[in-house]
């Protein structure tokens, strides 16, 4: 797409790379070794080489002094040496100074008045928390409780403010005064966050200029889609599969809830780095609405990327500890009469039980590359997301799940025996098992439920069917933490319409 100037990028990389390219490639050499011979791969000293594609009958190491041989007069790739990263592109370095901004602060970029609202929608804005009405009044954002029953303005962004003519009662005091309003908030990880990068960007036969049109709100959003998210989703899905959750279904409950969530996820999110991540949230303990608020960080715990994956998962005594912290901070933060649900960690063996056998979308075409090989090759390069889950060794699944299961012992604990001031505190499994039996009666298969891409996170399907059964068991075992059904919801939208889930 023209936007954030990709198309001029894309070109760009063509006119460097594209000669060289096709001169490999006209040598039938794999994307392993192209790699390597114009220096976007290198191995580290004492590395292994590591590769995706089956190598080359000659050999890995002499394809690419082959290949070397063929590109070495190129003063193009002299050129170019030093372009290690994407945000080298001169094209491109604004762009990233404002990604690298939001990924240290998680608030939005655009936020003309400072209460952490935004009225842009990517950059942490209003993809991850409700629209701001006012970026002029930093006193008027999603979630508080209104000011003098919104008799002349909108101060809680929920779209309903004014008097009615034929009783000169406020519309806000009319409709929301006994409405147990309250927002939602998501504190979380990158499946929160919705982390997803298009299958259709690595299938060759499948790349157009449609198939990127979604790609400058992926590099603003960190390659997540919260408004897509079974948590805060808000808008019909555009990646496959359909958009419910919790934030639409509470504001169909309770349309005085309308834009009042929050998406407090990174990816990399674990109990070890909440805190820094808690500094996000907005709610204020004396003006703000009481919240709901969903901690799910359903992996990283026990993820990682390192060779030595179990010596740094964290241990029980540490996840406690953590947690407490947070919980001892919203305790500071949120309004009396708030809701906490804990969500124990995922069962991640259905990674591999379910993919390891499947072409990865790099390798339908030839049918040469398995989920098994991608885990492995990633690996390889220290940078798999969990180097406990995606193995080839049964014997380390089992101690990841082991310990995943501990952790989630020590949230139920929590949950069952910590009392704070301002909210209670519930917990619930992750629901993959309901997920998938509900997939599976629908017609679909349990493979379908994870990302085709990294072969590792929940994907939209997932996040919509969990929105579904998150709810109903809050429905049925917590009813007080969703509030009652507004009675006057028809009235709500006979008067200021739907307006959006934003």
């Amino acid at each position: 797409p023209e936007i954030l100037n990709l198309q001029g990028i894309c070109y760009l990389v063509a006119e460097l790379y594209g000669p060289e390219l096709i001169k490999l490639l006209k040598y039938k050499m794999n994307a392993d070794v192209v790699c390597h011979s114009i220096k976007l791969c290198k191995q580290n000293a004492g590395q292994p080489f590591c590769h995706l594609y089956p190598p080359p009958e000659m050999g890995l190491n002499k394809a690419v002094r082959k290949a070397n041989r063929i590109v070495r007069n190129s003063k193009v790739l002299k050129n170019t040496a030093g372009f290690s990263s994407i945000c080298a592109l001169p094209l491109l370095v604004k762009l990233c100074e404002k990604i690298k901004y939001v990924i240290k602060n998680k608030l939005p970029f655009e936020d003309l008045d400072g209460d952490k609202f935004s009225a842009f929608p990517t950059l942490r804005g209003y993809h991850w928390r409700g629209r701001d009405c006012n970026e002029r009044k930093a006193v008027v954002y999603p979630g508080r409780r209104p000011d003098n029953w919104d008799v002349e303005r909108d101060s809680n962004c929920n779209g309903i403010w004014g008097v009615d003519p034929k009783d000169g009662i406020p519309y806000e005091k009319k409709f929301c005064k006994d409405a147990e309003s309250k927002g939602i908030i998501l504190v979380g990880d990158s499946a929160g966050a919705h982390f997803h990068i298009p299958p259709e960007w690595m299938t060759a036969a499948q790349m157009s200029l449609k198939s990127f049109s979604d790609l400058p709100v992926a590099l603003t959003n960190e390659l997540d889609w919260p408004h897509f998210s079974g948590t805060t989703g808000f808008l019909n899905s555009t990646i496959g599969g359909w958009t419910d959750s919790l934030y639409l279904r509470l504001r169909r409950r309770n349309r005085c809830n309308h834009r009042d969530y929050q998406n407090i996820s990174k990816n990399g999110g674990s109990s070890k780095n909440l805190l820094d991540l808690m500094k996000s949230l907005a709610r204020n303990q004396l003006l703000d609405n009481p919240a709901i608020v969903i901690y799910a960080s359903i992996g990283n715990d026990v993820c990682n990327g390192r060779p030595d994956t179990v010596a740094h998962m964290t241990t029980p005594n540490q996840m406690h500890a953590n947690v407490m912290q947070m919980l001892q901070y919203l305790n500071s933060q949120l309004p009396k009469g708030s809701h906490v649900i804990l969500t124990g960690l995922v069962e991640g063996r259905f990674l591999w039980d379910h993919l390891h056998s499947r072409y990865h979308p790099l390798g339908q075409l030839n049918k040469d590359i398995t989920y098994e090989q991608v885990y492995a090759f990633l690996s390889c390069l220290q940078i798999s997301p969990c180097n406990g889950w995606m193995s080839a060794n049964e014997t380390l699944r089992n101690l990841t799940s082991e310990r995943a299961l501990q952790l989630s012992n020590v949230l139920k604990e929590i949950a069952r025996s910590e009392m704070f001031d301002n909210f209670d505190v519930f917990y619930m499994d992750f629901p993959l098992e309901k997920i998938d039996d509900e997939w599976r009666k629908l017609g679909g298969e349990s493979w379908q439920l994870i990302e085709p891409a990294d072969g590792f996170h929940p994907n939209q399907i997932t996040s919509a069917l969990g929105a579904r059964i998150i709810w109903q068991k809050a429905l049925s075992e917590w009813p007080h933490v969703l509030g009652k059904e507004n009675p006057f919801n028809k009235q709500i939208e006979d008067v200021f319409k739907d307006q959006g889930g934003h």
